[in-house]
């Protein structure tokens, strides 16, 4: 069976919540923060889990524009300079159906470093 495939992105009109669509209904309002706190890129994540990021002070951050990569990803450009995370359609799917979980994690980790949004 194949995976879900977005049949659409689409940015607020204050392009800080991104919708996708997908073809079998699903669809997701994604925040530009948590979005760019949770980019899939080298910077943010590392090579392994010990070298993984907690961004911060990220609460006002917004998306400048999407531009396609292949039939498989979009980059997300975002205002404070960021673009370097390649979302695959996969890990958005993964960040709608997971938000409240992956959002109280991150939460939970800016607090545990004195961090804030």
């Amino acid at each position: 069976m194949a995976e879900p495939w977005p049949t659409e992105l689409k940015l607020d009109k204050d392009k800080r919540v991104l919708t996708v669509s997908f073809d079998d209904g699903a669809s997701f309002a994604l925040p530009a923060e948590l979005l760019r706190v949770l980019s899939p890129s080298a910077e943010v994540q590392g090579h392994s889990e010990d070298q993984r990021v907690t961004v911060s002070g990220k609460k006002d951050v917004g998306i400048m524009r999407l531009e396609p990569v292949g039939n498989y990803a979009v980059r997300v450009v975002f205002d404070d300079g960021h673009d370097t995370g390649l979302f695959v359609w996969a890990y958005l799917r993964e960040l709608g159906e997971n938000q409240e979980t992956r959002w109280q994690a991150y939460l939970a980790d800016l607090a545990a470093k004195h961090l804030s949004r």
